[in-house]
């Protein structure tokens, strides 16, 4: 924070408190419990002192949300950038979410009635699309023909920004990210609990299956 003025530093480390204490309400009482009033109590201050650095709920859940959609687009790119393949993502991805499952929720589970993200989160969640994409092209050893789905995307071809990608490429980053999506939400939310697998190995034959399409 080099050039700031000591208030602006204090204003910073208040937020990032207030930021660490939504972390923990959301881990014990889930996203649509927030609450700015039991936060303030948490850190000593009254409620309307806590609304010169949140506005408003939803501000601290945009705040919330942008830093966890940050933090998996550089997990993703980092990846990326170290030369993993698709099954490196993968595993990458569920790393990251088993850090903290309650961050994952945030962002991929059940949206929190009335609440509406801002336009820039959509542009961070592309990010990490365009990584896959990326990838997804660079193993692709022959385009085969085109399925339906493939045709359809060679219309809506604005993931990776001025350069489309290839539908074939778009294709198989969709059907991977959503399907490890699947598989991962559903170890997160406990629904193997009791059944007689190792979850990580499931996770791990699903990107095989995948990989081998």
């Amino acid at each position: 924070m080099t050039g700031t003025t000591p208030r602006e530093r204090y204003r910073a480390q208040v937020r990032a408190e207030i930021k660490q204490h939504a972390w923990e309400q959301l881990a014990t009482t889930g996203v649509a419990a927030l609450s700015l009033n039991a936060i303030a109590k948490q850190l000593g201050m009254s409620g309307p002192a806590l609304y010169r650095y949140y506005a408003s709920r939803d501000d601290l859940l945009t705040d919330l949300i942008r830093d966890a959609y940050r933090s998996l687009a550089d997990t993703i790119q980092a990846a990326g950038a170290a030369g993993a393949d698709l099954a490196g993502l993968a595993n990458a991805f569920r790393d990251w979410a088993l850090a903290d499952p309650h961050r994952y929720f945030l962002i991929y589970g059940t949206p929190v009635p009335g609440y509406h993200a801002p336009d820039d989160t959509a542009q961070i969640s592309r990010e990490i699309m365009a990584v896959l994409i990326d990838v997804s092209a660079a193993q692709l050893t022959s385009s085969g023909p085109s399925t339906p789905f493939e045709a359809e995307l060679d219309r809506h071809r604005d993931w990776a920004g001025e350069s489309p990608a290839p539908s074939a490429a778009l294709s198989r980053a969709l059907s991977f990210w959503t399907r490890v999506h699947g598989v991962l939400s559903l170890e997160l939310a406990g629904q193997f609990t009791g059944m007689d697998f190792d979850p990580a190995l499931l996770f791990a034959d699903e990107v095989e299956r995948l990989l081998s399409r």
